[in-house]
């Protein structure tokens, strides 16, 4: 989509730094709900219609959050650039200045407006969906290093003399399990109360190796499957795709993944991949036949994860539940 004008927005904690494109106008609102609608009756005082213009900005967590809603109520184009996309397309630069990075952003967006799709609005129940899972990652984590220290304590500590300390970390450790378990109960709810949600769960669960924790997290990365087009996209976005590795005659190496990658979700990937090997026959057999013909381990769980994409992917645009094949063999 061709647009005539680019305003971007560098956005922090508290302010936010636009700057018009061609106009090199830039000015600083405060990031909030009073000052994001100030900022959009700025801009309809100089271009007046809207309808052309693409809003960029990068993506920064909940600071984003405000902006994001005014924009999808106000009915306006507007693109989520991936911050690491918006550094490198600036080249060698020194220094950090939010005014100069919102001039930076209005290039970036600039030189990207005919290629550039604006972003869907993402359905509310998918928003909760990821607040819940965020919530739930940080009491995992809280209750991971609860259970370290208290493990280590244990090892070196007479339980006589620290059991108060003992018997404090064992009970907040019981009250984050309770509060993970009440927030996955929350999850569940959630995503029962929405049938286009609760349909791909359970398709994505008829895969042996595909858990709930993961087919929760596809959910949420692909907003139900509306922001990867296919199987390959979503593979290079967790960093399980192999690409070449060559250059003329001289460089000529392996296929290998690339180190650009959600890391959270590539790991959540390989742990369905052994479990696939674990309780999946067909899984299993293929591991080990590429084993015993000599091929790394690694490469060999590698396939399995991108294996198991494929097959999430398949049921999703089939909309039927995964046909193990295998259990028809004679």
């Amino acid at each position: 989509m061709n647009f005539k004008e680019v305003i971007s927005i560098d956005i922090s904690k508290n302010t936010i730094d636009v700057c018009v494109h061609l106009s090199q106008k830039s000015t600083e609102f405060t990031n909030t709900s009073k000052g994001v609608k100030r900022f959009l009756s700025w801009v309809k005082r100089d271009l007046k219609d809207i309808s052309e213009v693409l809003f960029v900005y990068g993506h920064t967590g909940m600071y984003s959050h405000i902006l994001t809603i005014i924009l999808q109520e106000m009915n306006c184009h507007y693109y989520v650039a991936p911050a690491l996309d918006i550094k490198r397309s600036m080249g060698i630069v020194r220094g950090k200045d939010d005014r100069i990075d919102a001039k930076r952003i209005a290039l970036y967006g600039y030189r990207l407006r005919e290629e550039i799709i604006p972003i869907t609005v993402c359905s509310k129940s998918v928003e909760a969906l990821k607040s819940l899972m965020t919530l739930r990652s940080k009491l995992v984590k809280q209750r991971a290093a609860h259970k370290s220290t208290l493990k280590e304590q244990k090892s070196i500590y007479k339980s006589k003399d620290f059991k108060f300390i003992f018997e404090t970390q064992q009970r907040t450790i019981h009250y984050l399990t309770k509060q993970i378990k009440a927030i996955e109960q929350q999850m569940e709810e959630l995503i029962n109360s929405q049938m286009a949600l609760k349909v791909n769960m359970e398709l994505m669960l008829s895969i042996k190796g595909v858990g709930r924790q993961m087919a929760t997290t596809m959910l949420i990365v692909t907003e139900n499957f509306t922001k990867f087009d296919n199987s390959r996209k979503f593979a290079s976005y967790c960093g399980i795709a192999p690409f070449a590795y060559q250059s003329g005659t001289s460089i000529k190496g392996r296929n290998r993944v690339s180190p650009l990658a959600n890391k959270k979700i590539k790991s959540l990937i390989h742990m369905c991949a052994v479990s696939a090997i674990q309780h999946n026959p067909e899984m299993r057999m293929y591991y080990h036949k590429r084993i015993e013909n000599g091929k790394s381990k690694m490469g060999t769980l590698n396939i399995i994860r991108n294996k198991l994409i494929v097959r999430i992917f398949a049921v999703i645009q089939r909309q039927t539940p995964y046909v193990d094949t295998l259990k028809f063999v004679a």
